[in-house]
């Protein structure tokens, strides 16, 4: 009986022992972590772009500016629009040339684009027409009047030239002529400055009777001085027998 118990008390202590070698043996296995959550994704850059219908203006033309844009919060064009949707279009008209620039904002940053509009200079003003040369177109259109010998009646040939210098008195009112009366050398000298102041006055009556009024035309004599043309004979003596036309002043 003693014996038996012995036994079965070694028994059961080597069990035990066992349970215990084994139990301490064993590798303790640690719990696995949860995972780490995702990091959030960047923000994403934004973009824009801008266009113009038309970059090259007239003065007074307009153009249409044309934008676009991802990513972005706000928007602002300048010069002279400011802020403006994320996508769309407004017209301009600049006065000289100027480059537009967009810029976009956004939680991932700013983002800018520009087009410029150039716009040509204004043309030149013209220059003022010159004044008309008075004294040059007076040599150029008034004609003397010429008379037969011994005569101060005005002759058909002298009748177109007077024409054509009331013609010109018309158009240039503010001017005014002395006519010279002149002769050629034949006779005395108190008897050509008679003759020379006839054929003066007779060319006056004939231009107011033309319509030009007679307070812008005064007349004189030289008789036979101060003669055209020296030679002593019939073409040159017919030079020297006229009613010569003086720009006298202009008002």
């Amino acid at each position: 009986m003693h014996s038996s118990t012995v036994r079965r008390f070694l028994v059961l202590l080597s069990a035990f022992s066992f349970l215990v070698f084994a139990g301490a043996c064993k590798k303790k296995v640690a719990p696995t972590p949860p995972p780490a959550p995702a990091p959030a994704p960047a923000p994403v850059q934004p973009t824009v772009t801008i266009s113009a219908t038309s970059t090259s203006l007239q003065p007074g033309q307009s153009t249409t500016l044309n934008w676009t844009s991802t990513n972005a919060t706000d928007l602002d064009l300048q010069p002279g629009v400011g802020k403006v949707a994320a996508e769309g279009s407004t017209n301009v008209s600049p006065t000289d040339t100027t480059t537009y620039t967009i810029t976009a904002t956004g939680p991932g940053g700013t983002a800018t684009a520009n087009v410029a509009i150039t716009v040509a200079a204004p043309a030149p003003a013209p220059a003022p027409a010159a004044a008309p040369d008075i004294n040059a177109l007076f040599s150029q259109n008034v004609q003397d009047a010429y008379f037969d010998y011994d005569k101060s009646e005005i002759t058909a040939d002298s009748r177109t030239n007077l024409q054509k210098d009331a013609e010109f008195l018309r158009s240039y009112p503010q001017v005014s002529v002395t006519i010279e009366g002149h002769c050629d050398e034949r006779g005395s000298e108190e008897y050509n400055l008679g003759l020379g102041q006839r054929r003066a006055d007779a060319t006056k009556q004939f231009l107011v009777s033309l319509g030009i009024s007679a307070d812008r035309i005064k007349t004189m004599s030289w008789g036979k001085e101060h003669p055209f043309c020296t030679e002593h004979n019939e073409e040159c003596w017919h030079q020297n027998r006229r009613g010569h036309f003086v720009m006298a002043q202009q008002q």
